[in-house]
């Protein structure tokens, strides 16, 4: 693993830093020398069958953002105007934005105060004649209870998207996330766990839709069934846009894949040591710590504190950036935002996605931390006290 960090106490430490984990740069010089750096080309196909396989899902396709692949998905589903989409208001824009695009209206849910994933006991009350989609978002890697979620969609007949962001290669109740709902939506984000800068991929669990995501991805043109020998000629078919990802990103992407072990190993040395100093010091302090489920297995994407009130986050958060440490917020509400108001103008309450936005924060974490690094965190976390 290619260690670039430091040793020294007066040193910064990041809150994100993309690492190199095996053979990221051979594998981009491979890609040139053989002149094949547009999409679709040797590593995109090792990626993709790597993901199959390990999936087991009828379609896997690389994308250039876990944006686009969600907004593939809003054309899959056929979202149109007046249609309406259950949404976490703790939640990236993207997860969002791709079906008010297609002109859907967006239903913010609350999420749990413990997991901070989508709160399934709320969704049948949101449900309308107009439900298209539900999208649970699997906060941190940590599943969604999908049971309940997926019984909720079949028996009232609407899709479920995974927005899976965080969570490539967790589990709940041993399955991996991001095969469960029709289709899920992964990222490759340097700020994910495996990255390629930018990237993503729309997993396709329903065979039917294979076909057309393959149109709509290659720009709405039937261009890969030529190269199938299938049609003599390709044309415009359908909606589409170019979503294909470079081969230079695949081969990076790939090098990862193939370092995924390594890397999930080291992401869970990192949490288990944060969650062993803390545990014990902030929940005294009324301060949670991240709740992971007994039948989640998950993929060590973030570690957080959620303290008692704004003011304190802030203070924490300042009081370690004055000491060199980096330490983010994450997510606004949706429901609270000037587009979200403006889409879905009605009252809303989510208090738990208000209370955790205004209390969470997310410390440093990637796999160039070294252990004084972190030791050098939690000195400082438990040296401000909870004042």
């Amino acid at each position: 693993m290619g260690d670039l960090s430091m040793t020294s106490d007066d040193r910064k430490i990041p809150f994100n830093q993309p690492m190199l984990h095996g053979s990221e740069l051979d594998y981009i010089r491979e890609t040139i020398e053989v002149m094949h750096t547009a999409g679709d080309g040797p590593f995109t196909r090792k990626c993709v069958d790597l993901l199959r396989q390990e999936l087991g899902s009828a379609g896997v396709m690389l994308t250039t953002s876990c944006t686009d692949a969600l907004e593939m998905s809003a054309l899959l589903l056929d979202v149109q105007q007046g249609d309406e989409v259950i949404v976490p208001s703790f939640a990236f824009v993207s997860s969002v934005n791709c079906f008010a695009m297609r002109g859907a209206k967006p239903v913010f849910c609350d999420i749990r105060p413990d997991t901070l994933n989508l709160d399934e006991t709320l969704i049948e009350s949101l449900i309308s004649p107009r439900t298209k989609a539900v999208v649970p978002v699997h906060y941190g890697g940590v599943g969604c209870e999908m049971d309940v979620i997926l019984e909720i969609a079949e028996r009232r007949g609407i899709a479920v998207v995974e927005d899976n962001a965080h969570g490539l290669f967790s589990r709940y109740r041993g399955r991996y996330l991001g095969t469960f709902g029709c289709l899920s939506t992964n990222s490759f984000h340097e700020t994910k766990n495996i990255m390629c800068g930018e990237g993503g991929a729309l997993i396709i669990n329903d065979p039917s839709l294979v076909e057309r995501a393959e149109i709509i991805r290659d720009k709405g043109t039937n261009r890969q069934q030529l190269f199938r020998g299938e049609v003599d000629k390709y044309t415009w078919v359908d909606l589409g846009s170019s979503y294909v990802l470079s081969d230079i990103l695949a081969a990076f992407l790939y090098a990862q894949l193939e370092a995924r072990d390594e890397i999930a190993q080291r992401r869970r040395e990192l949490w288990n040591y944060y969650d062993a100093q803390l545990r014990e010091w902030a929940h005294p302090h009324g301060i949670a710590t991240p709740t992971v489920p007994e039948h989640c297995e998950q993929g060590f994407h973030v570690y957080y504190l959620i303290l008692r009130s704004r003011s304190q986050r802030v203070g924490l958060a300042s009081h370690l950036r004055e000491r060199g440490i980096h330490a983010e917020f994450h997510y606004t509400p949706l429901h609270q935002s000037p587009m979200g108001r403006k889409l879905a103008p009605e009252e809303i309450s989510c208090p738990v996605t208000e209370r955790v936005s205004d209390c969470l924060l997310r410390l440093p974490f990637h796999t160039g931390l070294t252990r004084n690094d972190q030791e050098r965190v939690v000195s400082e976390i438990k040296g401000w006290g909870a004042a």
